[in-house]
């Protein structure tokens, strides 16, 4: 599938040029910082791809939409998001905004260099949690929609449905003319589990299936078609989710995609899609998740236990598999060896890409107090338009495998405790808490849908 390009690339491409070159707004914090506000490339598409009718509510209804009369987008929504914009556009560029202006927080404030901007993250989040509002739409059945698997390595994509249907996350609303966007709220994963042949292997399920949805939903609500599908979004943790988009054109190029296997060589788009953790659950559990030693009780340097699949695996194993002390690599873990244990007394946890780009072994380093090392390519890592990875992780090419141990052994021990102090303070973000406790993962996913729907960079 890594091999099929999609016949509207094309168009894409053209598209996508035009409104960089229309419409591109840069916003820099300082000439010599890196951080800065950013209205993307993209940025005028929450405007001018909307028909007039969706921003001065004079055009008619399209299709079945529920009530009479014309319909009208509540004017408040967009006047929301102007407001929202211009607050964290001045918390970003307002460099003493912390000491001049701090932002109440009974919980937590955000601080510190695991994050790009953290007191324009901050505002953000507020902002989020007080205007932020998304519609669901009801139409289809469960088990295909409306509910996913809680466990194994899919289970975000069934907890964020499962929270989502119930509004544990506290963001839902029942009127669609207040929505800023609505969620489809189909399952990849149920719909491979239930329809899909393992014989006959018929892809096309999912074009069936999604084709179908996205028609009956554009047919009775005006939302869809009035703009575009720049205000919708889907999620996805299966390898197959950003597949599951190819078929409906316009869910594909506008709508946000929220994809744990973010790559760019498969069509992930930053600019308007959003990645998220792949959590592997095993029984759904999540209890006793965290753990681990003391910096100075961590007696391995770096392990990693896992298959050869993939292209980055096998070069991993090839070079480090059994062969030292201090590399620790195995592709079956040896007996009276527990994995966890392993991660939770190990320095660096190795985290290469498999068959797809995201690992759940990175999540499993946080929560085990490890340093992830990170081997991909085309990865584009989780809330990383918040969160400063370079500050908690360490990064290792692929040609760089072979120098694995040089690398970390140059480390040195005041930099080895930053990252672990890093770690530390990123594992709210990546905590699964049932119900749903703010800064953590779930809240993550939904704000990074928030800063795409604003069109807003935090760097």
């Amino acid at each position: 599938m890594r091999d099929y390009i999609p016949k509207y690339l094309n168009a894409f491409l053209l598209a996508f040029a035009t409104f960089a070159v229309v419409f591109a707004i840069f916003i820099a914090k300082d000439k010599n910082s890196s951080s800065h506000l950013y209205f993307s490339t993209s940025s005028s598409l929450w405007t001018s791809s909307f028909s007039s009718a969706f921003i001065t509510g004079k055009g008619k209804r399209n299709g079945s939409n529920p009530g009479p009369g014309s319909w009208k987008r509540d004017v408040k929504v967009e006047t929301e998001l102007a407001t929202a914009r211009a607050l964290i556009r001045e918390a970003q560029l307002n460099p003493n905004s912390t000491t001049s202006s701090p932002l109440r927080d009974e919980d937590y404030v955000p601080h510190g260099d695991i994050y790009r901007n953290p007191y324009a993250f901050h505002r953000s989040y507020l902002l989020m949690e007080k205007m932020f509002k998304i519609y669901v739409y009801e139409e289809g059945d469960p088990p295909i929609f409306h509910y996913g698997l809680c466990k194994d390595i899919y289970s975000m994509e069934g907890l964020f449905l499962n929270f989502m249907e119930n509004d544990v996350l506290k963001y839902r609303t029942r009127d669609p003319n207040k929505a800023h966007v609505y969620f489809l709220p189909f399952s990849v994963v149920m719909i491979l589990h239930h329809l899909f042949d393992p014989v006959v292997r018929d892809k096309a399920v999912l074009e069936r299936v999604i084709v179908d949805y996205v028609r009956i939903i554009s047919k009775k609500y005006p939302y869809w078609n009035t703009s575009d599908g720049f205000d919708h979004f889907m999620l996805s943790c299966h390898d197959w989710g950003h597949r599951a988009t190819w078929y409906v054109k316009k869910l594909f190029f506008n709508s946000i995609r929220v994809l744990c296997n973010a790559n760019i060589s498969e069509y992930f788009n930053p600019e308007k899609d959003a990645p998220f953790p792949e959590i592997n659950l095993l029984t759904g559990e999540i209890n006793n998740l965290t753990g681990g030693l003391d910096p100075i009780s961590r007696t391995t340097l770096a392990f990693f236990a896992g298959k050869s699949h993939g292209k980055i695996r096998p070069v991993l194993l090839n070079h480090w598999k059994e062969k030292d002390k201090d590399i620790l690599v195995y592709e079956n873990l040896p007996e009276g060896l527990d994995y966890i244990e392993m991660m939770r007394r190990s320095r660096f946890c190795i985290c290469p890409s498999g068959h797809e780009v995201a690992s759940p072994r990175i999540p499993e380093a946080i929560y085990s107090g490890c340093v992830p090392v990170l081997i991909s390519e085309n990865y584009v890592l989780p809330f990383s338009d918040v969160l400063n990875w370079d500050k908690f992780s360490v990064s290792v090419s692929v040609k760089e495998i072979p120098e694995l141990k040089r690398i970390l052994m140059d480390i040195p021990e005041d930099r080895y405790r930053r990252l672990y102090e890093g770690v530390k303070k990123v594992k709210r973000h990546i905590m699964v808490n049932d119900p749903p406790k703010r800064y953590d993962v779930f809240n993550m996913i939904v704000h990074s849908i928030w800063l795409r729907r604003l069109n807003v960079k935090l760097l």
